[in-house]
């Protein structure tokens, strides 16, 4: 066997659904967009920050000359679903169920450099692993190992698992032959275009981050008006354009960590209850934790109001009258604005005195005031 063999059925035994192999050239043909995205701000801000090094594997490296690509399968749906509850649920979506990924697919590029390191005993084996915090583009380079192609959404997409795919590379001083990129694509296809909600896609595989409802459940502060209700019940992330993509269709991928349904779709006004430390030992090995507890409360606000779920009023005043975080605070009347369209005389008056000098607070309170047809 070759040693490209033989680290085939290493990632095999590892856990690994696909691996790939592509050469340290750099990925020059990306600067212009990344360039492009970062001017126009059109990029989400959590990338890494220097370009050279996102399109030079040797600056990561010095001696790379090979990149390993991998791909773990995830599944799509829950393999047991939650218990039956009183309360409403959010939802995670499928990227963030089960331990946090970059764990996931840290685990196994380590194992997989040992694995090398004991095939290569002879060899001054050099490596870098690297997961989408790292330098590169890990699209990019799974589109050149062969992993996939991207599609029209941005994602990797491959005949065997679809885009329901964790990605990561290794970055190595190993001299082996490279795989070429798949022979298939979207072709005509645009039904993930149409299906975006917020038309964030450009159809060339780029796309307005800032738009994208994945970046508006991460983001910190105010949602914006305009995306609030095309959340839904979603408290982290979008898999929209994945769900219509005719490649997911039929897919029915493996465990990449264990599931627990309850995290997966927790029940949204418990969830509102969490402590900082009650958040993080129950949610904190999951990826959707890593923006901190306040942001996915926020969300969870939103989705009991695009639940209509008029047992959260009470909750909703709590949140209000105790002012502990003004970004909840105005999400909460905005919320109530929605589940509540007749007001009582005691409620009206209640948000009509409420002071504050946070802009966000009197800006939800003069537009739910006007919505109710009183005068501020």
């Amino acid at each position: 066997m070759s040693i490209k063999e033989d680290i085939q059925q290493l990632a095999k035994e590892i856990g690994i659904s696909k691996i790939g192999f592509t050469t340290a050239d750099d990925f020059a043909y990306l600067e212009k967009s990344l360039r492009l995205a970062y001017e126009n701000g059109t990029n989400s801000g959590f990338e890494h920050k220097n370009i050279e090094e996102r399109i030079d594997p040797k600056l990561s490296l010095a001696s790379a000359k090979t990149i390993i690509s991998i791909a773990v399968a995830y599944p799509n749906k829950l393999p047991i679903p939650p218990q039956k509850s009183d309360y409403k649920r959010g939802k995670f979506t499928p990227n963030s169920w089960g331990i946090d990924y970059h764990h996931v697919l840290q685990d196994k590029l380590n194992r997989l450099a040992r694995g090398i390191e004991e095939l290569c005993a002879d060899f001054p084996l050099e490596h870098k692993a690297m997961v989408d915090t790292g330098a590169l583009v890990d699209t990019a380079v799974a589109r050149r190992a062969g992993i996939g192609f991207i599609g029209k959404n941005g994602l990797v997409i491959s005949k065997e698992y679809g885009s329901y795919m964790y990605l990561g590379e290794l970055i190595t001083n190993l001299e082996i032959e490279p795989d070429q990129p798949v022979d298939y694509d979207c072709g005509d296809c645009r039904r993930c275009l149409d299906a975006c909600p917020t038309s964030c896609l450009n159809g060339d595989g780029t796309m307005n981050a800032k738009r994208c409802l994945s970046f508006q459940t991460q983001d910190k502060g105010m949602m914006d008006l305009e995306f609030r209700k095309k959340i839904k019940t979603v408290i982290y992330g979008c898999d929209i354009c994945q769900i219509c993509c005719p490649y997911n269709k039929g897919i029915n991928n493996p465990l990449a960590s264990e599931i627990d349904p309850e995290l997966a779709h927790p029940e949204l006004l418990p969830f509102l209850e969490l402590s900082n430390k009650t958040f993080k030992e129950k949610f904190g090995m999951i990826a959707g934790a890593w923006r901190g507890k306040n942001i996915l409360q926020r969300n969870a606000i939103i989705a009991l109001a695009n639940a209509h779920d008029r047992s959260a009023i009470i909750k909703l005043l709590e949140i209000i009258e105790k002012k502990q975080n003004p970004i909840h605070v105005a999400t909460a009347i905005w919320a109530l604005g929605e589940i509540v369209r007749q007001p009582s005389e005691d409620l009206i008056e209640l948000i009509r005195d409420l002071s504050s000098d946070h802009e966000d607070i009197l800006t939800e309170k003069e537009r739910l005031l006007k919505k109710w047809q009183v005068l501020a």
